[in-house]
């Protein structure tokens, strides 16, 4: 792989500082209280250098959406129905301190407003999830029976409720968000997964905050 030139190096860095930035104007005012204006200005940069980037505050959120996988922390040695509830729980523990999570979870309630038709960030969440119960599934950890498509959509849509109400509260309601979580693949599990497969399953924090 070629390097990047000192040039391609700052426009990196340009972009990144402009994400931040929106992240932060995102996760404090949701998509209607943000402006390019603000995020440039947060970013410490000129208009011009957000244009240069992003064509409009539609393409930066859209941005941010389709990123936040790669800002969950999870173990990635996982695999199967532990890697699904990693993601999960990584996803919980990140919301507490990252803003481009927080970014994202604001955004969910107003992504018709800048999301092209057919994607969102509900079946970007379900594609990932269903590809780790599928690997589940091929391991027996998952019984035959069980629709994992479904389950993945459940999945989403259960942490998707709990993250909303979280966010509707402050201090202690939205630190319990993992307990959330956690608590729902209890109640979960029993249902889908083979006994053996269930007692193995690990809920540490360490799994996903390392």
């Amino acid at each position: 792989m070629a390097e990047r030139t000192p040039k391609q190096e700052r426009s990196q860095r340009t972009r990144a500082a402009l994400l931040q930035a929106a992240a932060e104007i995102f996760g404090e005012s949701g998509f209607a209280g943000a402006s390019v204006n603000k995020i440039a200005n947060r970013a410490g940069l000129t208009l011009g250098a957000l244009y240069f980037h992003f064509e409009n505050k539609e393409a930066v959120a859209r941005e941010i959406v389709r990123m936040q996988p790669s800002f969950v922390p999870s173990s990635g040695s996982s695999d199967g129905l532990q890697r699904a509830v990693d993601i999960t729980l990584g996803w919980a523990y990140g919301l507490l301190r990252d803003p481009m999570l927080v970014a994202g979870a604001r955004l969910v309630a107003e992504q018709d407003a800048f999301m092209v038709p057919g994607e969102n960030s509900h079946r970007q969440w379900t594609a990932i999830l269903a590809e780790a119960l599928q690997a589940a599934q091929r391991k027996r950890e998952i019984r035959a029976a069980v629709d994992v498509d479904a389950v993945a959509r459940l999945v989403v849509n259960a942490s998707t409720g709990a993250q909303l109400h979280a966010f509707a509260e402050s201090g202690p309601g939205r630190d319990d968000l993992p307990h959330r979580i956690e608590e729902m693949w209890r109640c979960l599990l029993p249902a889908i997964a083979v006994p053996s497969a269930v007692k193995r399953v690990e809920f540490a924090k360490s799994r996903v905050t390392a």
